[in-house]
């Protein structure tokens, strides 16, 4: 679909990559990754258009499609929500523009029998093409992913003008998936959801057909979705079939073994330049030493990946406070005529780790600041514990930083018994390295003030720190250093994310937060997710006693049917997934299990011991791999048919 031909680019004469080559094919998923400032977002607008390679080709086959998420600065305007989401069905739209026009033109009295029946062929060329891309359905779809992206109904008629940056965000995510694109390219598209928002493009992209490239660096969404990964590495790429946790296992054997070679190769030149030392000016030697000489020149250095080595950052010690660090009573909040929170009692005792979920707009930010004093509520009582002192971050909290310092001055002030080189290496691990660290707050993107903002938490003395979404512009390398630090914190925390990787070592109680909902889960994230789907079980049971108990109405009968049959898609898709998969893998072990075996009456194979033992060990190895995927498929298909029981009782007529 897409053919990458000796690509390069470079910034200020340094090259990001030269000469790099990739086919992308239809239905292939793949993870883009390498460090940062690698090119991998420019790698993104190359193939889109939006950016020129310095030199090589991007061919891409005719007529495809293309979706491109970019990271930020997005900004839709003069259009209700529905309006701006259903612009990106242009196909459709011109279609419908074909068949209004050859409508008008057919029922002009004037026409010959001729010039009537090629505009009734026309007409139903365009009919058959509106069926083919599903046009009767179109709004509906829209309206759905629209709904699974987090937006409400009444937000449909809403100007998009009203929305946030990340809601703007949201309607680019929309449209691209909308548009039916053949190919997907994505710029860190999980940063602005919230976790229900984040399972549903999960599933959305599991059942796309067409291909993906994204870059992320949320681990779980990028295992659930890819199953390639392709590395910028050293200015070359290299391509992985495998998901990103099983690349991370193959990109730290590569690293020790490039480790390897590099002291190695290190060793020998130091060896011929000592030889070279020694007899520069012995005649006797003069061959040997121009020999060694040229031997130097010819030899292609081994380059090193940029060092990783564990970097830990510690909070300072936190004052020592009482055992209860807030306690919020009777509390209530409102915006206009949406109430956000009715009579709410809610404490954060000290040690605890707390990790407010659910969808957007249900008041996990309003919680947040409410906690942390950087807003009112309308009634009831806020009381701070003894000695408690709050540091607070959300992405908005960067532009209060004062923009005529540079960003080492900004942490300078707060950094008591730091050296310079220790607030340099803590920069480092937020992205910041060399002569960035004199840049102006003024000349830096949000995405850097918020990383300056989160240094600053990593200095300040509080026993008390809320956090609204602190990885939305970090790697993953400044990703973990924040959570070794977030666990090893000896205080109490309150953490707005959707990661669920980043959370599950920090968090010890788990706040969901819906719409006139508020439920408190005195363990980590693992357990919350546990807990989550046994209620959406539970739910489907309500669901069918309520069946069992009412008489229904047909259109009641459809909704129904309709709940059942969206409980019984979420029940069984993972299995389903996986028994396709299985199958294909099975299907290729078949094959392999009937050549080894024709192998072996060969007589070209039988004859030479070398080859009959290898033959043999194959044909072993994949019956043997075979049995196990027959064992495991036997065993999947018998859990999906006890889950599809539970969905045969009939419904009432």
């Amino acid at each position: 679909m897409i053919d990458l031909q000796n690509i390069s680019l470079q910034f200020g004469g340094n090259y990001l990559f030269r000469d790099i080559s990739y086919k992308i094919n239809a239905g292939d998923k793949i993870s883009l990754v390498g460090a940062n400032g690698t090119g991998k977002s420019s790698l993104l607008k190359i193939i889109y258009g939006t950016l020129q390679p310095e030199n090589g080709v991007v061919a891409k086959q005719k007529r495809i499609s293309l979706g491109y998420l970019p990271q930020e600065n997005i900004l839709h305007k003069g259009k209700t929500l529905v309006e701006e989401a259903a612009s990106a069905l242009t196909d459709i739209k011109f279609l419908h523009e074909k068949e209004d026009e050859l409508t008008s033109l057919l029922s002009n009295s004037s026409l010959s029998d001729e010039e009537q029946n090629d505009l009734v062929n026309q007409l139903g060329e365009v009919h058959h093409k509106l069926e083919e891309l599903d046009s009767y359905t179109a709004n509906a779809r829209t309206e759905k992913i629209l709904a699974g992206l987090g937006f409400e109904e009444s937000d449909f008629s809403r100007m998009t003008d009203e929305l946030s940056g990340g809601w703007q965000m949201r309607i680019a995510l929309a449209k691209i998936l909308i548009s039916q694109n053949d190919v997907l390219l994505m710029d860190e598209p999980t940063n602005h959801l919230d976790l229900d928002s984040l399972e549903w493009l999960i599933s959305f992209l599991k059942g796309y057909k067409g291909a993906l490239l994204l870059v992320s660096h949320d681990k779980h969404f990028v295992n659930e979705v890819t199953n390639k990964t392709l590395e910028i590495f050293l200015g070359k790429i290299t391509s992985f079939n495998g998901k990103y946790d099983a690349y991370l296992k193959f990109a730290e054997e590569r690293n020790g073994m490039l480790e390897q070679q590099y002291l190695l190769q290190q060793k020998k030149i130091k060896e011929t330049e000592n030889f070279i030392e020694r007899f520069r000016y012995k005649a006797t030697k003069a061959k040997q030493v121009q020999s060694r000489i040229k031997q130097l020149e010819k030899v292609e250095l081994i380059e090193l990946p940029e060092s990783k080595d564990d970097i830990t950052i510690r909070f300072p010690e936190p004052p020592q406070s009482g055992r209860i660090n807030i306690e919020l009573k009777h509390l209530s909040k409102s915006y206009g005529e949406k109430n956000i929170f009715n009579n709410l009692d809610f404490t954060i005792e000290r040690g605890e780790k707390i990790a407010f979920v659910g969808p957007n707009g249900a008041g996990k930010t309003t919680l947040a600041k409410i906690i942390a004093d950087k807003i009112s509520f309308d009634k009831g009582e806020r009381i701070l514990g003894h000695n408690t002192s709050i540091a607070y971050y959300a992405q908005d909290v960067a532009d209060v930083l004062d923009p005529d310092l540079d960003i080492l001055e900004t942490i300078e002030g707060i950094s008591e018994g730091k050296t310079i080189g220790q607030l340099r290496s803590l920069l480092g691990c937020f992205l910041f390295s060399g002569d960035d660290v004199f840049k102006k707050i003024g000349v830096l993107s949000g995405g850097e003030k918020s990383r300056v903002a989160l240094t600053k938490i990593l200095l300040t003395k509080a026993n008390l720190i809320v956090l609204d979404e602190p990885t939305n512009h970090l790697d993953i390398s400044s990703k973990e250093v924040l959570q070794q630090a977030l666990t090893a914190f000896n205080g109490s925390l309150v953490l707005v994310s959707h990661d669920v990787d980043f959370l599950c070592p920090i968090v010890n109680k788990v706040i969901e937060i819906k719409r006139n909902s508020f439920k408190i889960f005195l363990d980590g994230i693992d357990y919350y997710l546990a807990k989550r789907e046994e209620s959406l079980n539970f739910e489907e049971q309500e669901i069918r006693t309520k069946v069992d108990s009412s008489i229904l109405t047909r259109k009641d009968q459809k909704r129904i049917e309709a709940e059942l049959r969206q409980k019984k898609f979420q029940s069984t898709k993972h299995l389903l997934k996986e028994i396709a998969d299985l199958e294909k893998e099975i299907s290729l072990l078949e094959d392999d299990e009937k050549k080894y075996e024709a192998d072996l009456i060969d007589e070209k194979i039988y004859s030479n011991p070398l080859l009959i033992k290898q033959t043999q060990a194959a044909y072993n190895l994949t019956k043997e791999t075979l049995q196990k995927k027959l064992t495991r498929w036997e065993k999947l298909n018998h859990n999906l048919l006890e889950i599809e029981r539970r969905f045969e009782s009939p419904l009432p007529t």
